[in-house]
């Protein structure tokens, strides 16, 4: 199987000329993004950079990201893309535990970064895609006078290292092969039934698998160009899918219900857009979009970072728009109990699956063995997410298990989270759980125990989760309580809090007009 590099090499022979990656208009070909990499990769051997160092990638959709990913994969080293809006403990953890010696970031992300230095030993060089005086610039890597050094990379190769919540802990660390992203760029290509003709259109991050690798590695398969958005608008989205000339997207579900609640217009259906990934979404919310916009709404697809993806249905075949679709071919897939047997169809089951050959999910933690053997309990992988087997014989995603929460596209560890509000001056204590919301993924609700004497306003707290928290991560709702309830363990009792209505006493940011935009970052 061939690597991501050498993927690259072959379509700049056979498709020289060919539209490739494009983020907002600037881009390359295949042989200029080939040749760019070249040089990019020269410049960070010339750093020092070699096979098997972490270089982590800190800065939202641009095509300096691109250059970075294709010339780290012919070196070997191994990348971690981090989430653009991390800051603090959050993204202290990750550069951490990863042992990242360069990161490659844009100024917010620079800005970040610095705070953090101090704990941060293995971190010796940090470079600026943006023009931050106390940063190497990234310019200068492609100044390099040297051919790019010759190393060997096999689809064994670590390729990078992404982070997931989890449920309950810290982060994790992906590691995943060259051999994974191929097999996630055929498995799209089967999916989404792409061919030579096709063109993609995203605006979701590079720094996800989604964006990262469902979009990328398809296009270098097939050799068709892939345009990014930096960031989701739904008022933008198709009139720039339209002039890119796309026939595919992806999204989330909660990028249909934004474009569903822009006003119609004649632009709803000026597009070539035959099929968009938009999972999860409502068969109602299906029926409209496809009325609406004329693009089939393709839903039926499930997966984690350490899988992806596990179910699916190919968008050409027969429909049962109710379901995440069969288990992907390569992958044995089961529903669970509690006992490891399978449990009768119709009723709720732990997700778990078995690789039937190499590459078709992770290659366990980062630095954590313990970890990698725990989630294999049984020789069974366990998701924590639950589904149910329909009469179609597809999967139905049910929920997710444990105490992770969903929101804006994003997961979030409440016990991370839990950690950051705990650390603010004023709070003794503090519990996230998940609330109600009017989207497909959950709103968040901190609640909160003060220091002995201690009073806050909305303003103030909320200002400081601006500060420390990615944007996702912030809390739409705060209750102050005297203390937390707690079992004989000691532990919270989370559905006691779960259970308490979002009452007058409840802060509502949202209701108070306070909001974080999902593409601010300082």
């Amino acid at each position: 199987m061939s690597t991501i590099g050498q993927l690259l090499r072959h379509r700049a022979v056979e498709f020289p000329d060919r539209p490739f990656c494009y983020v907002a208009g600037s881009g390359y070909t295949f042989a200029q993004m080939d040749q760019r990499t070249d040089a990019l990769t020269a410049g960070l051997a010339a750093q020092g950079v070699r096979k098997g160092d972490r270089v982590a990638l800190l800065m939202p959709n641009r095509i300096e990201f691109v250059e970075a990913y294709f010339a780290l994969a012919k070196l070997g080293t191994i990348q971690v893309p981090l989430n653009a809006f991390l800051k603090g403990d959050f993204l202290r953890h990750q550069l951490a535990d990863s042992r990242s010696s360069m990161l490659i970031t844009d100024a917010p992300g620079f800005a970040a970064v610095q705070p953090l230095r101090a704990d941060l030993s293995d971190l010796r060089l940090i470079v600026s895609v943006d023009a931050d005086a106390d940063a190497f610039p990234f310019v200068q890597l492609f100044a390099a006078d040297s051919a790019p050094p010759e190393v060997e990379v096999t689809a064994d190769d670590p390729m990078s290292i992404l982070y997931t919540s989890g449920t309950t802990g810290y982060p994790k660390g992906c590691v995943l092969p060259h051999g994974f992203y191929v097999r996630v760029g055929e498995t799209a290509t089967y999916a989404l039934g792409l061919t030579e003709s096709d063109a993609l259109f995203t605006a979701l991050p590079m720094f996800h698998l989604s964006g990262g690798v469902f979009m990328i590695v398809p296009a270098l398969l097939n050799g068709i160009p892939a345009y990014f958005e930096p960031n989701f608008s739904a008022r933008a989205f198709l009139a720039n899918a339209a002039l890119a000339g796309a026939t595919v997207a992806l999204g989330v579900g909660a990028m249909c219900h934004a474009l569903l609640s822009t006003p119609p217009s004649p632009g709803d259906t000026q597009h070539k857009i035959r099929t968009m990934m938009v999972a999860p979404l409502a068969v109602t919310d299906q029926q409209r979009f496809h009325e609406r916009f004329g693009i089939d709404p393709w839903t039926e697809v499930y997966g984690q970072t350490e899988c992806m993806p596990v179910t699916l249905n190919p968008a050409s075949s027969d429909r049962d728009r109710t379901g995440c679709g069969f288990a992907a071919p390569d992958l044995e897939v089961e529903l669970l109990d509690e006992n490891l047997q399978p449990v009768p169809d119709g009723e709720v089951g732990e997700i778990c699956l078995r690789p039937k050959r190499r590459y078709a999910m992770f290659d366990g933690y980062w630095d954590n063995p313990a970890a990698t053997v725990k989630s294999f309990a049984g020789l069974w992988y366990h998701t924590s997410d639950s589904a149910r087997r329909l009469a179609s014989g597809q999967f139905a995603f049910v929920d997710r298990k444990g105490d992770v929460l969903r929101r804006k596209g994003e997961n979030v560890s409440s016990l991370e989270l839990e950690a950051a509000i705990k650390s603010l001056p004023k709070v003794a204590d503090a519990a996230v759980v998940s609330a109600p919301s009017e989207t497909t993924e959950d709103d968040i609700k901190a609640c909160i125990v003060l220091h002995a004497g201690e009073a806050t306003t909305p303003e103030e707290l909320f200002e400081q989760f601006h500060a420390t928290l990615p944007y996702f991560a912030v809390p739409r709702y705060v209750e102050f309580l005297e203390r937390l309830p707690v079992n004989a363990m000691n532990r919270v009792v989370k559905h006691q809090l779960k259970d308490r209505p979002n009452d007058a006493s409840v802060w509502d940011f949202d209701r108070l007009g306070l909001a974080i935009a999902a593409h601010q970052r300082r």
